[in-house]
This record gives C-alpha cells, structure tokens and sequence, in this order.
C-alpha cells in the first residue's frame, strides 16, 4: 500500500523504481498516466499495461506520450487504434507537436492510408506545413480533399485555405476562396485579416488597403489587432500618413492602442512616412515597450538621417539594459554608412562583434557601404572573408536572397575602392541566371564611375543580350549614361534615350534627366541638352546647374546666365556649386567683368561665402584675360590658406602669357604644397620652353624622372562610321595608318598656304625648327581629325575627345582647318569643347 501511495503522489519516484521487483504489483490509473512527467514512465507503465492486459488505457497512454514529446510512440498506439471521429483528436495532436512540414504532411498521408477521416482541426494543420513549403500541388490536393469531406463551408478551414494560397502567391485563388466565404455569409475577421495578409506578402498593397477598407465598411465586422498590424505595412510602403493617422485614430479609439504590436506597427508606419515626430509621441506613450518598439525608433531615425537622435535612443538602450539585437546594431551601422562616416560605422560594428551578436546579410551589406564610403579595401575584404565562412553558398547552387544582396554589396564595395577586377570576380561568380538588376547595376556603375567606361557599356549591352527577363532600373540607365558621358559616346547615349522614351520610365526620371543633360553636354550636343531640360516635367537645383555647366564648357557664357536668371525668377536659391558653375562659365567665355561683379555678389546678395575653388576660379578668369597682377593680389587676400587648384589655375595663366617669374612662384608653391603632378611640371616645362630657357627644360624633366612622376601621354579618340578610334602622338598602329598621314599633310600643305604658321614652341624639344613641324604634325588630335575626314560622310561633325588640353598650334591648326573642310569639328578637352567652323572657335581665345 505504501508503495502504491507513493507512485500515485510522487510520479517522479517512478524513475527510481524503474528495476524494482515489486512494480508489477503497481495498479495502473489514469491518474498514474497524467503526472507521468517523461517518455520512460510512460513506457514502464505501458509495459504494465501490456502484461496486465489493460488494453482499454491506450487513449491515456497516447495522451500520456503526446505530453512528454514522445511522438514516434505515441504514432505507434494510433495506427493500432480502430478510426473513429473521436480519435482523430491524437492525430490532430501529433501534427501539433511535428518537427516540421513534411513530417506534418508524412503525418496526415499515413492517417489518410489508414482510412482515418480528417476533421476541421487536421485541415488547418496540412494547410499551414503546405504553404511553409510554399508547395502549391499540396495545397491544391488538399482543397480537393475538403470539399470531398464537406468542409467547404467551415470558417475555420477556408480561413487556413486562404492563408495558404496566400503564402503560395496564388492570389486569384485566395480571392476565389474569399469570396465564397463572404457569399455564404460566414465570413468573420480572421477571413479577412488572411486576405489583405495574402496581399501583403504579394507586395500587392494597394489591393490590400483596399480590402482593409472593405472590411471597414461590414456594419457587424471589427477590426482587431491583427487587422492594424497587417495593414499599418501597407501605409508605410505607400507613404500614406493620412490613412496611417486614420487608422491609429480608430486604433485610440477601439483601445488597440495599448497593445503592443499595434504601437510597434504605429511607429514604423510613421517612421517610413517620415513622420518622426508622429512616431516618437506614439514611442513616448506606449506603456510597455520591447526591443522591437526600440529598434523601430532608432531605425527610423537612422533612416530619416537624423542620425544623432538614433544614437541618443542608441545609447538609451544601453543605459537601460535592453537588449541590442541585430537590428539595433545594424540600424546605426547603417546610419553612419549613408552619412559617409565610415570609420565610424566600422567602430560600431566591432562593438557589435565583440558583444557576441552575430550579424545578418543587412548587417554585412551596411558595413560593405562603409568600407565603400572611406575606401576602407582591407576592412572590404575581412567582411568578405566572414561572409564566406558564415554566410555564402559558393558551393555553385544557385545565388539568392540573402546570398545574392551580400555579393552585390561585396561588388559595389570593390569597385568603389578601385577594385574593379576583384568586382568583376564576384559578379562572375553569380550565374546569369540568378543574377538580378541590382548585380547589373552595381558592376556598371563601377566601371562607369571609376575610370573604365568602355567595359560599363559593353557590360550594359550584354545586360540586353543575357535576360530579357530583367530590365535596368533607372539606377542602371544613369550609370550607362555616365559611361557615355565620360567616353562623349553620343550615339550610344541616343540610343539609351531612345530605350528611356520608348518605355516610359515615369515620363523620365529626374535624375535619368539630369544624367542625359549632362551626356549630351559633354558629347558635344548642347542645344539636345536645352531640350531634355524643356521637357522635364519638374526639375531641380541639379537640373538647372547641368545646363548652366553645360553652356559654359561650350563658352557660351551668356546662355549660361541666362539659365541663371530663369533660376532666380523661379525663385530658387544659388548655393555654392551654382556661383562655382557661374564662374567657370564666365571665365571659359572671356566675361571678366560679370564673373567679377558675381563673386562679390556671392557674400554681399545671397549669402554665400566663397571657398578656396571659387578662388581658383576667379583667377583662372584674371589670369586668361591677362591680368595678372590682379590674380596673384586676390590670392594674398584669400581668408584661406591657397590650395593646389589656384596655384595651378596661376600657373597656367602665367603659360598662356609667358610670365616666367610669376610662373616659377606658383610652381614653388606647388612644390612646397607636396602637389606634384605630372600637370604642374608639364606648364613650368612649357613656359620654359617657350621663353628657350632649354636648361631649365631639362632640369624640369630630371626632377620629373627622380620623383617618380611621368608625364601623360597625349591620347585622343574619334567617333568613326564603325566606331571608335584611339590615336597616341606618332601613332602608326592603326590598319589606315598611310592613308591618315597622306591626308593630314595635304591638310597642312593647304591651309599653310591660307596663312597657317606652325607654333614651334608647342614641341618642347631644343631641336631645329624642320624637326619641331614633325613632332607637331604627329600629335593625337590631328591624327585623329584626319581619320574622321577620311571614314565620314560629308558634312557630318567630327567629334573628337583629348585626355588633356589641346595643344596650342592643334588648336590654330584646326581653325585654319575648318575653313576648307565642310565639317564641324567638335574638340572636347580636359577643360572644355571648342566648336571649329568656318574658320573660328566658339573659344574666342578663352581656353
């Protein structure tokens, strides 16, 4: 008796009575099953059961098994089981207690094999591990399987029936499944909140606010929780505050306020509509907060760029022990990265590793945007390596998701920090296949940004030819459009002009606008910039500083200001890039006095205080109009210490006007500055030259060769009928090499006759005058003038491009030119465009 009073109020004495010779004289109850507290009691009493031939106790042992998570066991009693509706009750609790979805699924098979009927409860559970496997052909055979069973017309089934078409994307089928709910007029909230779920998960919101509105609008149907966190997403991904604040009035009313997952949901709506204010007053009332409130705020703010307030919440959080989880560290991390702050967003991450919190693929792809911002490469490439340790599949399946947003993170980063073949690795690594527009876009816009735009374009084209399943994003259309700009590639911009109309990118982008601006001015097509800038539908401090910059590079300095004029009656406000834009413009057509009346209006009209390039500017004007005494005195008075740009901007008026002394104090000064580039030594060089200091010549080279430093050579490109065609000084690699020489020395034979002088000094070289003609004849850009003679039409403008400015006796070399040939010849330089035509240049000396 004693032994039987213990095991029936002490169950955990069973485990040590499992050996003892005495159990057998233990009375099994049901009352013994329930306290059984693990899977070995179970199994000792059904032993006992067994022997004693207790049969009718194996419901309570099936029970018994479900409580302790012993499923394989309590499986085994089932099966054994005869099928009756009452029993189908274990059945539905194995499922419950399954380790997944295709053992859910395995789970109801078996029971169907086994003649057993499903009731409103198996349903429910199928439907769910159906669309946990997104398995569409499961969800299917089992609707089928409903409608047999008669549970067509069950709330709770069709419910389940909507969340998983849902989940599955088959949203007609949801909607057709909906909607016989809402006929057969049994319809309740959770049919509804699934409905406007499925939409959401389609990132179809707009359907799914209006459904939610629908919902309003049944007299007898109320919205609950669930119904305000499923569709407050949807506010935020529109933008739409005023529904938002709507919803959260309804929210204060009904009392739905004061759950948390509805306060949550209220932050972040406002936080993505940018309400920040909105969103803390809701922060600042929740009674009850968790890391998810929290992490909403400090998200908000991070992305909103108020970046000091999320690192006051930041700090808040550490103060009050709660917890930082991945999404606190990465909303900061994120914060400093779109701000520039890389450094700083790099501490913070080491912070984060060093608190034990693993990082996510938004985590890697923020700190990969930090490493980018401050060309951190060694940093770039410890995050790589972490990332394949931890987180990439390069075992060659397929690239997605998470996997395919760290490589194209990965790829931006390489490229940004100069790396532009280890980029082209990863982005050879990701399948065409699985590659998707932003792959595309991040390797050609770091080949179009850093210095390789042949490869952004070609790679554009082959964008084309790959997948016409995707299409580039206005993101990818600028960056082409920066390739073409960077190469005065007209014909290929066009082209992509062309592409931007034809499929109606919202009536052109505005900053796809501002890029074509920019490429048809730099390609030499000013008047095709006039006309994208008439036709944008709204424009901004951008727009109207690319046509000013526009006019300007193509000296014409009038048209710039009138550019500026319409600004200003529009009421917008010039800052310091707009007056940089002025002056340039000024100076590159020869209008000295109102680049000088606008540099003193800066400060005294609107309020901008000048910076060391408008400096540099004003005396790049002076200096060109041969005032250099004024210069040098604007330099003294500059409130700042003069930087590199204005010594050189001196320098090179000091070689236009073949000032020696005032050439060689901003040459020192330049020195002094360590500023040594090849440009600098190149001007002293040649103002040497010119005044025949030849000794000083060669002592510039050999403070050229002992630094390191080498001078650039001059390379010049043409647009052909078939293409492009690149030409260095003396170059005679090109297949028409003889037939462009013998048709650039009838060219000089012609217009010597008309007056031309070759301008000896521009050779450089302390040689005989016969010798400094030849070294004239074989510069890049005359070689190339000659080669768009020979390969064009007739009258068709001959676009060149020169990597540095033009030579002096080119420049007079083609205006004499452009008196005997019918073509334009359009010369871009490092500086500006000269237009030759009918004997003049749209310079009018200014260059």
């Amino acid at each position: 008796m004693l032994l039987r009073f213990l095991t029936i109020n002490s169950p955990p004495l069973l485990s040590h009575l499992t050996n003892n010779r005495f159990l057998s004289t233990i009375t099994i109850t049901p009352t013994i099953l329930k306290q059984c507290n693990s899977s070995a009691h179970v199994k000792l009493l059904h032993q006992q059961c067994t022997v004693q031939g207790l049969l009718h106790f194996a419901t309570n042992l099936i029970a018994a098994y479900v409580a302790c998570n012993s499923t394989p066991n309590a499986i085994l009693l089932v099966e054994r089981l005869t099928p009756s509706p009452s029993s189908v009750f274990f059945w539905n609790q194995i499922m419950s207690q399954a380790q997944s979805p295709h053992h859910v699924l395995l789970l109801y098979r078996r029971m169907k094999i086994l003649s057993w009927t499903p009731d409103h409860y198996t349903f429910p559970y199928a439907l769910k591990a159906s669309s946990q496997l997104l398995s569409l052909s499961h969800g299917a055979a089992l609707q089928a399987a409903i409608f047999r069973s008669g549970f067509a017309s069950n709330v709770f089934v069709c419910n389940a029936l909507v969340s998983m078409y849902g989940r599955c994307g088959a949203l007609r089928h949801a909607h057709r499944v909906f909607d016989d709910l809402c006929q057969l007029g049994i319809q309740d909230s959770v049919s509804w909140n699934s409905i406007v779920s499925a939409y959401m998960c389609a990132s179809d919101v707009s359907t799914a606010l209006a459904l939610f509105r629908g919902m309003t609008k049944v007299h007898w149907m109320s919205p609950d929780v669930v119904s305000l966190v499923n569709v407050l997403p949807a506010c935020a991904s529109l933008g739409a505050s005023l529904l938002g604040r709507q919803i959260h009035g309804f929210a204060m009313r009904s009392g739905l306020v004061e759950d948390v997952f509805v306060g949550n949901a209220l932050v972040d709506m406002y936080s993505k509509c940018g309400k920040m204010e909105e969103a803390n007053m809701v922060f600042q009332r929740m009674r009850f907060k968790d890391v998810v409130s929290w992490n909403a705020m400090v998200t908000g703010y991070s992305q909103a760029g108020r970046l000091e307030h999320a690192l006051s919440l930041f700090e808040n959080m550490r103060e009050e022990d709660i917890e930082l989880n991945v999404v606190t560290w990465t909303a900061v991390i994120a914060g400093y990265a779109q701000r520039g702050q890389g450094r700083e967003a790099l501490d913070v991450f080491r912070q984060m590793c060093e608190c034990g919190s693993r990082p996510n693929a938004v985590t890697l792809v923020s700190v990969l945007s930090a490493c980018a911002s401050v060309g951190a490469l060694l940093h770039g490439k410890e995050t790589h390596c972490y990332a394949i340790k931890f987180m990439l599949n390069l075992d060659g399946h397929d690239s997605g998701g998470d996997d395919l947003m760290v490589i194209n993170g990965l790829i931006d980063m390489f490229a940004k920090c100069q790396s532009t073949e280890m980029a082209r690795t990863m982005f050879d690594l990701v399948s065409p296949r699985d590659r998707d527009v932003v792959t595309w876009t991040v390797m050609i816009g770091g080949y179009a940004q850093h210095g390789d735009a042949n490869n952004a374009l070609q790679l554009f084209s082959e964008m084309f030819r790959m997948d016409n399943s995707i299409k580039p994003n206005d993101f990818t259309l600028s960056c082409a459009l920066i390739a073409c700009a960077r190469l005065a590639a007209l014909r290929c911009g066009r082209q992509i002009h062309a592409y931007v109309l034809r499929n109606r990118y919202d009536s052109v982008i505005l900053f796809v606008a501002n890029c074509l601006i920019d490429m048809y001015s730099k390609s030499g097509d000013v008047d095709a910039a006039q006309i994208v800038f008439d036709n944008m539908p709204e424009r901004n401090a951008v727009s109207w500083t690319s046509l000013m910059t526009a006019y300007g590079m193509h000296g014409r300095g009038e048209d710039a200001l009138r550019v500026f004029d319409e600004m200003r009656k529009l009421h917008l406000v010039p800052d310091g890039i707009t007056f940089l834009v002025v002056l340039y413009a000024c100076s590159h057509s020869g209008m000295v006095d109102q680049g000088i009346d606008f540099f003193y209006r800066m400060r005294k009209d609107f309020s901008v205080d000048p910076g060391a390039e408008h400096y540099a500017c004003m005396v790049d004007l002076l200096g060109r109009a041969g005032r250099l005494g004024e210069a040098m005195k604007l330099i003294n008075e500059m409130p700042v210490e003069p930087t590199p740009v204005v010594w050189v901007a001196l320098l090179s008026a000091c070689r236009i006007h073949s000032n020696v002394e005032l050439g060689e104090f901003a040459a020192k000064r330049l020195l002094e500055l360590e500023s040594g580039n090849d440009g600098s030594y190149t001007l002293l060089s040649n103002i040497y030259a010119n005044a025949r200091r030849w000794k000083d010549v060669a002592r510039i080279r050999y403070l050229m060769k002992h630094s390191g430093i080498k001078k650039r050579p001059g390379c010049s490109w043409v647009q052909g009928r078939k293409g492009v065609a690149t030409f260095f000084v003396g170059d005679r690699s090109h297949s028409q090499s003889q037939q462009i020489y013998e048709t650039l020395a009838d060219l000089i034979q012609r217009i010597k006759a008309i007056g031309y002088v070759p301008q000896t000094s521009f050779a450089l070289h302390d040689v005989d005058d016969e010798e400094k003609d030849d070294l004239l004849f074989e510069h890049s850009e005359k070689l190339a003038l000659a080669y768009g003679i020979l390969t064009l039409p007739p009258a068709a403008p001959i676009r060149i491009t020169k990597n540095l400015r033009i030579c002096g006796d080119c420049h007079s070399a083609m205006t004499y030119i452009s008196k005997i040939i019918e073509h334009e010849i359009i010369l871009r330089d490092s500086s500006r465009f000269h237009h030759f035509k009918n004997g003049s240049c749209s310079c009018k000396g200014y260059w």
